[in-house]
């Protein structure tokens, strides 16, 4: 758990101090960091240390007289119980935005700050727009001031940099920079800037462990059109054998000096491809502000990294089989001890940790284990403290969202288990789920579909019963990289990118009792080509998880036959998968949980 010096209060009253001294009436609080990531070093924790939120997505805007936290459906629940009604106002985005909410708050001749290294130009535009029919102005703050009042604020992260083999990236670095810089010199610009993080990892093959979870390094990149490229990265995480692998083509620079060399590469009128989602508005300002020109366009490592080749597929295979049999032993280990009593979601979640490490490949969680125990399990994404931990009690239900980083793949599994009797309606509940999951991973579609387009087969039975759950159905994930890696989604908002064969997601519908239970069923699924007997080429899914699901939380009366079969096949080809990974009682254990229903 988090821990900062003084309280809320004191911290709400030394930002409005620092207000008065800037000559500001309020400032932005975004939950990322120079690189618009999802999850962030320490340092970075703004968020978390002016509220108290734990969460993994969010916002707010402090003033001098108000202050307000902004969260989706996934955190509706946890932002209550974290942050403090008498400082904050708790706005869920489902009721009211960041823009109603200043609308209604900000007056004319108001100033708000922002620091232009954590958001991009297209929030700088609508904010600015918004604040000026309102007659107020947005003002940029070059250093962010909650940094001048966070005394005991982390330093940046500098752990080493080491090179991620050819032989799990199935192409080399230098390969990948010829066929990026073809691009490139295609759409007439000199380079491209890279400043998300997982891209750079991608690009030149490196891996290392600044941020919690995500296996990449704090730095930027430049990609010239010739295939050469500049690394910004600290010096003390650069060594002999990191050097030797970047190769001669690749100019390695501190990272204080990015913005340097990007100036005087725009006083000289280049042209770079600049992504306008993943840059900072600092970027672009710093860029264009000196006459570099910029175009603006996704960023071109996206498509290519979220697009498995062979070797990467291949080994996600294989991590997922073994990390599949560490799950299955820990599952078995739970059904065993779980309704004797005694367990809290800490030390279950610290017992699947240690089921998982007994594989040598292991080398990181690929987020932080959601453990949640009877209405724990009801906050999507619940994150388990020694304040929460709850024990998990007789007849109810616990949920366990955990996942692995291998240097052969990126795990993210979910399984949702009956604790003695599930409470009534909880198994009719938990079917519709599953109902939904086995609709996704048998779909079938056309090239060129989106997901968006894909997302109602999940949510189907759950809607025909008048149920939802307010998150995503899928999210990409990397190899060896992100566990949410974009820009491809299965998601009800708009999403113009079209799934490709290579591309890997999970399946996750899920259904959330407040105040009683959570379900939820993921698995990670690949994306295929499927013949057909038409005449349009078409796709479909191959399922990359493998773990039983509790048949105590099935309902088979509201299952159809293709259904249960579904449910038998899977079940099947898990023990086929692990069962020579599995001994003893385990072993027996998984040949009852897979055979048919």
């Amino acid at each position: 758990m988090v821990s900062y010096k003084g309280n809320v209060g004191s911290r709400l009253k030394a930002l409005r101090a620092e207000l008065e001294n800037q000559n500001i009436e309020g400032f932005f609080v975004p939950l990322t960091d120079e690189h618009q990531s999802e999850y962030v070093a320490p340092y970075a924790g703004r968020l978390s240390y002016m509220t108290d939120f734990l969460g993994s997505a969010g916002s707010a805007i402090i003033t001098k007289e108000k202050a307000a936290i902004f969260v989706d459906g996934r955190y509706q629940i946890q932002v209550g119980d974290e942050v403090d009604e008498a400082h904050y106002e708790i706005c869920h985005l489902a009721e009211i935005t960041q823009d109603v909410w200043l609308q209604k708050s900000i007056g004319e001749g108001m100033s708000l700050g922002y620091d232009p290294q954590l958001h991009t130009i297209g929030w700088v535009k609508n904010i600015t727009t918004l604040l000026g029919n309102k007659g107020a102005k947005l003002v940029p703050i070059e250093e962010n001031i909650i940094d001048s009042i966070w005394e005991d604020q982390p330093s940046e992260p500098n752990t080493p940099v080491y090179a991620h083999p050819d032989e799990f990236a199935g192409k080399s670095s230098s390969l990948k920079r010829q066929e990026i810089a073809e691009i490139i010199e295609e759409k007439g610009a000199d380079g491209a800037v890279f400043s998300a993080l997982d891209s750079i990892a991608w690009l030149f093959n490196i891996r290392s462990n600044d941020v919690l979870h995500t296996p990449v390094s704090l730095a930027y990149a430049i990609l010239n059109n010739n295939g050469s490229a500049t690394l910004f990265i600290d010096d003390c995480k650069v060594t002999d054998a990191l050097e030797d692998h970047l190769g001669e083509d690749i100019l390695v620079l501190p990272k204080v000096d990015f913005f340097g060399v990007l100036n005087s590469l725009g006083e000289r009128r280049a042209c770079f491809l600049v992504d306008p989602n993943t840059a900072s508005a600092a970027i672009f300002n710093s860029f264009e502000s000196v006459g570099g020109k910029t175009i603006k366009e996704m960023d071109l490592v996206s498509i290519p990294k979220s697009t498995k080749n062979k070797a990467e597929l291949d080994g996600t295979r294989e991590a997922h089989i073994r990390d599949g049999a560490a799950l299955s032993r820990f599952l078995h280990w739970f059904d065993n001890a779980a309704p004797k009593g005694g367990l809290d979601e800490l030390s279950v979640a610290t017992k699947l940790e240690n089921f998982r490490r007994e594989d040598n490949s292991f080398r990181d969680h690929s987020f932080r284990t959601i453990s949640g125990a009877g209405p724990n399990g009801a906050m999507c994404h619940y994150s388990v403290n020694e304040k929460t931990n709850r024990e998990i009690e007789l007849d109810s239900v616990y949920l366990v969202d955990s996942g692995a980083q291998y240097p052969d793949g990126t795990t993210d599994v979910t399984r949702t288990m009956a604790v003695g009797s599930p409470p009534s309606d909880a198994r009719r509940n938990y079917t519709l789920v599953l109902k939904g999951h086995i609709a996704l991973s048998t779909a079938i579609f056309p090239v060129g579909t989106t997901g968006s387009e894909l997302d109602p087969f999940a949510r189907r039975p759950l809607w025909e019963a008048g149920l939802d759950y307010d998150h995503g159905t899928g999210h990409g994930v990397g190899s060896y990289l992100a566990v949410h890696e974009g820009p491809v989604r299965i998601s009800k908002g708009p999403n113009s990118a079209a799934l490709r064969p290579g591309m890997i997601f999970s399946n996750e519908p899920g259904y959330y009792k407040e105040g009683e239970y959570g379900i939820r069923i993921e698995n990670l699924v690949t994306v295929v080509e499927v013949e057909t007997s038409g005449d349009r080429s078409m796709l479909g899914f191959e399922n990359l998880t493998w773990a039983p699901l509790d048949k105590n939380m099935i309902d088979t009366l509201i299952l159809t036959e293709s259904e249960v079969q579904w449910v038998n096949n899977y079940h099947r080809e898990t023990f086929e998968k692990i069962s020579g990974r599995m001994e003893g009682d385990a072993l027996k254990w998984l040949k009852d949980v897979t055979s048919p229903i």
